[in-house]
């Protein structure tokens, strides 16, 4: 990789080919080369913001900008969006004295009442409920330890959960304080965090979704050249991911050693399973309320700042980017640097003990020239790739025009069903109406994710299917023969929605999003 150094002549300037000393100077270059500026000193008092940048398509917006697009904030009516413009205007500042912001009592009982009040309890058995008796003297008691460093991080308690492929993922339960204190902390550090993360990253962020992701991406496809499509997988991310470096990313922004320390112990305060405590070297465990940022903090050392500079530098044409936590998806012009970002992508992942899955890596044909292209090559229709729970497809409109379809995931919709049968075999003797009320929220639930546009298909053969268990379900109920249809239709009337499409079309959505915003903040 060539980059220039900032101040002194054009000549280029090779980083270090040790990870060890060239990730801090990569992201000082990258840095100040966004911003246009020579080498900053430590948390000085100078530096230039961001000045908005000229007008520019919807997809180059969300491909390019910093942050979520908003300026920096003038109006200061609290601490933290007084951080948040500090951070916003020196990118290369450090803060030292972060820690009062997450046990301020207001904000650990604002985190407290946004926890899901039916999570299931840690290792110490504490549920939402219980705590709540006697919240604020409990809160008060929290924010003291905290205060006064007698806090201890708890063990977090393992559980598994089936996925669509067969397999279990491990899911890790903190207690419920940990929780607490782990979201105020988040939001603290989302002040800084979100000023520096860059826009083509969705995952676990404020005022964004998976769905502005994939509306992002079919936006970035149909209006960009993108002929091919690197479709990665990160093998085991959560587990694999490197204590001592995600430290070494942490402190490029933050120095208040108490808000490293606490991050220190929660990520070694080791997996609870069985009834055997295992001390854990590497990995977040999924399911903390800190995983995603710091996963997302990781991530944008590791991959974002680099993949940004490699499309700025080494691309010999259109290159986009959408990554939704360890799920990314990037599309090229050209196979030759699709091929080549993939041989350099590997190569960077080995240096911070990070990995590819092999098998689900693979770069394909697609866009909206691949499906001419492989018809006259005789080739058929170009691939498809999963993401974010939709299969994409290479399709055209009555019109003749390219379009993205995204249909539900055959593998998703098989375990969501599954996973309902095996739940209506289990409410076999409950009240009919109680299973309706069930069965509909969770229908509606299914309707309201996968419900974007030219995927109803998809979300009628749901219904017909969760009707049908529904109809077997309440058929095992009664000595008697089968009622005819009539029942059951009218049971489903009243329980089960009509499928409809909840979500816009990607670009309406797109342009809602950036309207008035400036690509780059």
């Amino acid at each position: 990789m060539t980059m220039h150094e900032p101040g002194k002549s054009d000549r280029p300037v090779v980083p270090a080919k040790s990870a060890k000393s060239d990730y801090w100077d990569f992201h000082q270059l990258w840095v100040e080369r966004m911003e246009g500026r020579g080498l900053a000193k430590e948390n000085g008092e100078g530096g230039n913001a961001l000045s908005p940048a000229g007008p520019a398509k919807q997809v180059d917006r969300t491909q390019s900008r910093l942050g979520t697009g908003t300026p920096c904030p003038e109006d200061l009516p609290n601490a933290l969006d007084r951080v948040r413009q500090a951070a916003c205007r020196d990118k290369q500042l450090k803060f030292t004295s972060l820690w009062h912001h997450a046990y301020d009592v207001d904000r650990l009982r604002e985190a407290y009442r946004a926890l899901k009040h039916d999570a299931s309890a840690g290792v110490d058995g504490q549920t939402w409920q219980a705590y709540g008796r006697e919240l604020e003297s409990n809160l008060k008691d929290l924010s003291e330890r905290l205060a006064q460093g007698r806090y201890r991080a708890k063990p977090v308690k393992r559980v598994y959960i089936p996925k669509a492929d067969g397999r279990r993922r491990p899911i890790g339960v903190p207690v419920l304080e940990d929780k607490i204190v782990q979201r105020a902390t988040v939001q603290v550090l989302n002040a800084v965090y979100e000023t520096d993360f860059l826009g083509f990253s969705y995952g676990f962020r404020p005022a964004r979704s998976a769905h502005m992701a994939l509306d992002a991406l079919a936006v970035a496809i149909r209006t960009k050249q993108v002929n091919w499509l690197l479709d990665a997988d990160i093998r085991g991310f959560f587990d694999t991911l490197d204590h001592e470096w995600l430290m070494k990313f942490v402190g490029h922004r933050i120095a208040d050693e108490r808000v490293l320390r606490h991050i220190r112990k929660w990520l070694n305060a080791g997996v609870l399973e069985d009834g055997r405590h295992v001390e854990q070297e590497e990995g977040t465990p999924q399911g903390g309320s800190i995983s995603p940022l710091l996963a997302n903090i990781y991530l944008h050392y590791v991959l974002d700042l680099w993949a940004e500079q490699w499309r700025r530098t080494r691309a010999s044409g259109d290159v986009v980017i959408v990554r939704y936590a360890d799920d990314f998806v990037v599309g090229f012009q050209h196979q030759s640097d699709a091929q080549r970002f993939l041989e350099e992508l590997r190569e960077r992942f080995r240096k911070f003990n990070l990995e590819l899955h092999a098998d689900k890596t693979r770069v394909i044909e697609f866009g909206r020239d691949a499906i001419g292209q492989r018809e006259r090559r005789g080739e058929g229709k170009p691939p498809t790739f999963n993401f974010l729970g939709f299969t994409h497809a290479c399709d055209k409109t009555r019109g003749g025009r390219f379009v993205v379809r995204r249909r539900t995931m055959a593998s998703r919709m098989r375990a969501k069903l599954a996973a309902i049968s095996r739940q209506l075999r289990q409410r076999l003797h409950e009240p009919v109406e109680q299973v309706g009320r069930w069965l509909k929220s969770v229908v509606s639930g299914h309707y309201r994710y996968f419900g974007v546009p030219r995927n109803i298909e998809a979300l009628n053969r749901f219904r017909v299917v969760v009707y049908r268990l529904w109809r077997r379900t309440l058929a095992r109920r009664s000595q008697k023969a089968a009622l005819g249809r009539t029942p059951y239709d009218a049971l489903a009337a009243v329980w089960l929605p009509i499928p409809r499409i909840y979500h816009p079309y990607p670009e309406q959505r797109l342009a809602s999003v950036i309207r008035g915003k400036s690509p780059v903040r």
